[in-house]
């Protein structure tokens, strides 16, 4: 039989009740003759919890030795969660054992808060899953090399669940959440959103990276990577739904092309309100000032998305460009400061008050006009567009926030994505 790694999140842990309903359903798949490895999350609103317990003790301390104890902290959450079920599990009559990061071990960087996995030793697990055990590992942790524990950040326990499944060349990983697959948009904007039955594994990509957060966008690069095939489904369906049932239910993120054959053009709608937009205006236009702007905002460990020069005027041009939400008073204080009198650039804005809409589509490739099609739905409600970016298979839109879910609806309607079959 099969080899396969299950990832339950925090919802879906929430209670001793919900723990006990997750266990029926592994035991069920290892009665049915699998080799199970489980990546459970912490308790729901567990590691928000004991976050907010350092911060009450240390409101604004920074320190690299601050953070190592944040990972110290942080970890327990998670290893609540696999004593509980392994415990779960025994009462079941099902053997199992639980093991923290370290104990597997799952070896990390040492960048606390936000660690990357070089490596895992599977041959504790293997050993166990021969022996008969149900494996359950602790999600969104790690050692790094002095001995540390280490987390990976926040939804790290995807990232984790997909590692594993790749190091032990699982069969299937399959990621249980509080939704039953991966929808055309949000089906609380668009109550018309229909579940895919598959995706392909770029366009699952660009909707992680796009605000989708039903998958962590580093889980989806490690399936890539290594090839590792990831479903998604519900933890709150019935336990006891038949194996053969549940193993084809939810939604498959392929690797198979020729599969995507009929695919539709646009495959999905993502929105992503958590960015804001800064403007340097009179900014002298000439070679390096990109890097000059860019080069200090990434210096200073924020990411940037969208990108946009104005066209010269006088020697100068205006420079645009989106941050997360979270990092927009920091990267303007940093530009203010630092930045613009060093350019001589007139002046710099930020706007918190925008969002990024996007369609992505693998069928987007060999169709003409797509992006055309979406400028013009955007016009007829009335949209104005701030900022544009595009790849193979997508194009965003930065627009006010206010017509997000107008925007929305308008391009799930514009591409046909509420029609039975489109997605199928």
């Amino acid at each position: 039989m099969a080899l396969i790694v299950q990832k339950y999140g925090g919802t879906s842990m929430g209670s001793t009740e919900r723990i006990a309903q997750v266990a029926k359903r592994v035991a069920k798949w290892a009665r049915a003759g699998h080799q199970v490895v489980v990546v459970p999350s912490a308790m729901s609103g567990e590691t928000n919890r004991l976050l907010g317990l350092a911060k009450e003790l240390a409101p604004s301390h920074v320190t690299r030795d601050y953070f190592r104890e944040l990972d110290m902290l942080a970890s327990t959450g998670e290893q609540v969660s696999v004593g509980l079920l392994s415990i779960a599990l025994q009462a079941q009559g099902q053997p199992a054992v639980s093991y923290t990061g370290w104990q597997v071990p799952i070896r990390t960087t040492s960048a606390y808060t936000k660690a990357r996995i070089e490596s895992i030793d599977d041959q504790k697990v293997r050993a166990d899953l021969n022996a008969g055990k149900v494996v359950i590992i602790t999600g969104f942790q790690g050692i790094d090399e002095a001995g540390n524990i280490t987390t990976l950040g926040r939804g790290g326990s995807d990232t984790s669940a997909v590692a594993v499944a790749a190091a032990l060349k699982a069969d299937e990983c399959l990621i249980f959440t509080d939704v039953d697959g991966i929808y055309t948009t949000d089906p609380r904007v668009v109550p018309e959103a229909r579940r895919m039955a598959s995706i392909s594994f770029e366009e699952m990509l660009e909707m992680a990276s796009l605000g989708s957060k039903v998958l962590q966008i580093r889980s989806v690069e490690f399936a890539g990577k290594y090839r590792v095939p990831v479903r998604v489904l519900s933890s709150f369906t019935p336990w006891d739904i038949d194996v053969a049932v549940e193993a084809k239910s939810g939604t498959l993120i392929t690797f198979e092309e020729h599969e995507q054959m009929e695919h539709a053009v646009v495959s999905g709608i993502a929105f992503n309100r958590d960015e804001a937009k800064i403007s340097v205006f009179g900014v002298p236009d000439r070679p390096g000032i990109a890097y000059q702007i860019l080069g200090a905002v990434a210096d200073a460990n924020v990411e940037v998305d969208v990108i946009i020069q104005n066209v010269s005027k006088d020697g100068k041009t205006d420079f645009s460009f989106t941050v997360p939400h979270p990092d927009l008073a920091r990267t303007m204080e940093l530009l203010k400061d630092k930045v613009v009198p060093e350019l001589g650039a007139a002046d710099v804005v930020g706007d918190p008050r925008i969002c990024k809409v996007s369609i992505v589509g693998i069928g987007m490739r060999s169709h003409a006009g797509v992006a055309a099609k979406m400028f013009r739905t955007l016009s007829e409600e009335g949209i104005n567009i701030q900022m544009i970016s595009t790849s193979e298979i997508k194009t965003s839109v930065v627009i006010d926030e206010k017509y997000m879910e107008l925007a929305v609806r308008a391009l799930h309607r514009a591409f046909e994505l509420d029609m039975p079959g489109v997605t199928a």
